[in-house]
């Protein structure tokens, strides 16, 4: 018997535990067969138990979470800001609904999302604005998630609330899914229903169970989940939009509507998670403020009124010379900069490629080298902004300037054939013209490669050669400032026999044929983090190429970046993941799917003085809910 369990064992230390306790009593076959099995049994019981991980108080993307279990408050905060005054956030636009979780209709900023606060509703998980990719307890008192990420478990805090009282349930976390899956905006049905099961261990606690942990950055998505209350939700309102209100568990509770232009909140006195680590010197303002205003002209007059409170500046030319006001001479306003540690992400034009127009990648490929950023920056942004060219600028994601090493040539090897050299030697830059003789060559460049794509000048117009259809597209507009970038962008187009026509419409109408793709070419700005994960699903995945949305504007339908997005979701090591990144940001260029634009190195922000600000700050820069009242005393 003992021979016949030894033969089984893996020969490592194991088994040479069991091999010397078996030799103790080598006389006596019974006993010694007897504490084989035991040993072996305790053996096997320790790996078992080791293959899972403790519950613990916060999980991390990758490593381990930065803040231990007796962590007292985060870094960059100031646990002693003072409660109570108010702040006002001014926006443009307008809102038709209070329901963030859906994609029909347009709700305010500030009630669930990142930059304005988590204010009325809150996760099982939040997280550390410090960290690439962490998550602490919030409505969770903890979480355990085994090595293998196939499941994750999460015990929820007796002490939660809702804000009327009701305490937080793990029926509460049941409804929530079923409500999301059913109506929830894209990005949560594709969370929701990669879960092959949802388990209830023991009292207050709810374990989500996945096919696989091939996807590793899927249980920390479940963490991050709303969490809406059962009692005081009609599935049926939920599921129509519009300004049908709510209750969440978070800080503040909604306190005025004025349909489509202001947005009222006060801060709930009986906040019942105020007084935990992750929420210590945060939520300091009794009121928030939000309002909406028709253009950017009428926004930044009403915050040189002081009618609200922060202006985050995109206009490089208003930065430079338009903080002259009286209120900015006296001080009352102050010019601030911040430096992001986040990648720049990419803003540009980019094709709708489920129009004809835009099918062939050489014709993408010839109409992004005719960007003449170098006039736009020097003329109309006073030499301020740098050209974009990666998905990921200015990070250790970038493929620019970067060969590509073995692990990214291992990710693709099936697609080097369709790669550019330049793309995968890291050679690529965009295209700058830093003259006008510069430009004309870039022009005949282009022409070049619009003939070999099958168009032809034909008396000063492009067109299809096999048709002759013209090459003409209309650009989509919603401000005045891309209306200008697009103008100086139709001029050189215009000069080899390209015509795009600009239709600037409202804020609603945009916002609509955005979402139903409805649009040749617009202007968008993706961002980016430390840590790009399931949302690149959303924005770049075949299988998103024909669900309206928001995300996937560019209609991209190619193999390599399935294949990529797989490969980042799937690594285990922050060696794998980089690689597995840079490979993604290789084939996302390779597929010529916008114009890049230019970015700033820094975040400008005009602020009344009357806002403090703690002296650290998250990876993104500023954040507003760490933010007080100097007023106060």
């Amino acid at each position: 018997m003992r021979a016949s369990m030894l033969g089984k064992m893996p020969r490592g230390s194991n088994y040479a535990i069991v091999r010397y306790a078996s030799s103790l009593w080598h006389k006596d076959q019974f006993y010694a067969s007897f504490l084989v099995i035991f040993v072996a049994f305790v053996l096997c019981l320790f790996v078992s138990v080791a293959a899972r991980a403790a519950p613990s108080h916060g999980v991390a993307m990758h490593g381990d979470p930065k803040y231990s279990q007796d962590f007292n408050a985060l870094d960059y905060i100031n646990i002693d800001a003072p409660k109570g005054g108010r702040i006002a956030f001014g926006l443009q636009g307008s809102f038709d609904s209070l329901n963030p979780f859906l994609l029909k209709g347009v709700s305010p900023r500030g009630l669930w999302d990142v930059s304005l606060g988590l204010n009325v509703y809150e996760p099982l998980m939040m997280r550390a604005g410090d960290e690439p990719f962490s998550l602490y307890g919030l409505i969770a008192e903890w979480v355990d998630l085994p090595q293998d990420r196939a499941s994750i478990t999460f015990k929820i805090r007796p002490e939660a609330r809702f804000s009327d009282g009701h305490p937080i349930s793990v029926e509460d976390v049941l409804f929530t899914v079923d409500l999301l899956k059913e109506h929830g905006r894209p990005s949560y049905q594709s969370r929701i229903k990669r879960i092959a099961r949802i388990e209830q261990p023991e009292e207050g606690q709810v374990r989500f169970v996945f096919e696989n942990g091939d996807d590793r950055e899927l249980p920390l998505l479940i963490g991050m989940l709303p969490v809406l209350p059962k009692h005081a939700i009609d599935p049926q309102k939920f599921a129509k939009s519009g300004l049908y209100q709510f209750i969440g568990s978070g800080p503040y509770l909604i306190d005025k509507v004025d349909a489509g232009s202001k947005l009222i909140l006060k801060r709930d006195p009986d906040y019942w998670g105020r007084d935990l680590p992750i929420k210590r010197g945060m939520d300091n303002f009794d009121q928030i403020r939000i309002e909406y205003f028709r253009d950017n002209t009428a926004l930044f007059e009403a915050f040189k009124k002081g009618e609200f409170d922060m202006q985050p500046e995109s206009d490089p030319a208003r930065w430079a010379n338009q903080y002259d006001f009286t209120a900015a001479k006296e001080g009352k306003v102050l010019q601030k900069t911040f430096l992001s540690q986040l990648p720049k992400g990419m803003s540009a034009f980019v094709f709708n490629t489920r129009r004809p127009v835009f099918a062939k990648r050489e014709v993408r490929r010839a109409l992004a080298m005719l960007f003449d950023f170098e006039w736009v920056n020097k003329n109309l942004y006073h030499s301020l902004f740098k050209r974009s060219g990666s998905y990921f600028q200015n990070s250790s994601l970038s493929s620019l300037g970067l060969k590509a090493n073995s692990l990214e040539l291992k990710l693709l090897e099936p697609y080097l054939d369709v790669i550019d050299a330049d793309i995968l030697e890291g050679r690529y830059l965009p295209v700058s013209a830093k003259n006008g003789r510069d430009m004309r060559r870039v022009m005949a460049q282009a022409i070049k490669i619009l003939g070999k794509a099958g168009y032809q000048l034909d008396n000063g117009i492009m067109k299809e050669a096999s048709t002759g259809k013209a090459l003409q597209f209309e650009f989509l507009a919603t401000s005045k400032e891309q209306e200008r970038l697009a103008l100086v962008y139709s001029r050189i187009l215009e000069r080899i026999g390209i015509v795009m026509s600009i239709r600037t419409v409202d804020s609603a109408q945009y916002w609509e044929r955005r979402k139903t793709m409805d649009f040749d070419m617009m202007k968008m700005s993706w961002s980016a983090s430390l840590s790009p994960g399931n949302e690149q699903i959303s924005r770049w995945h075949s299988s998103q190429r024909n669900k309206d949305g928001w995300f996937n504007q560019a209609g991209a339908n190619d193999p390599a970046l399935d294949a990529m997005i797989a490969a980042l979701l799937a690594a285990r090591s922050q060696e794998d993941f980089t690689a597995a990144v840079r490979a993604f940001d290789r084939v996302l260029i390779n597929g010529y799917y916008v114009v890049p634009l230019f970015h700033k190195s820094d975040q400008w922000l005009g602020i009344w003085s009357h806002i403090g600000m703690p002296k650290g700050q998250p990876l993104s820069g500023y954040h507003p809910s760490t933010w007080w009242d100097k007023r106060i005393r």
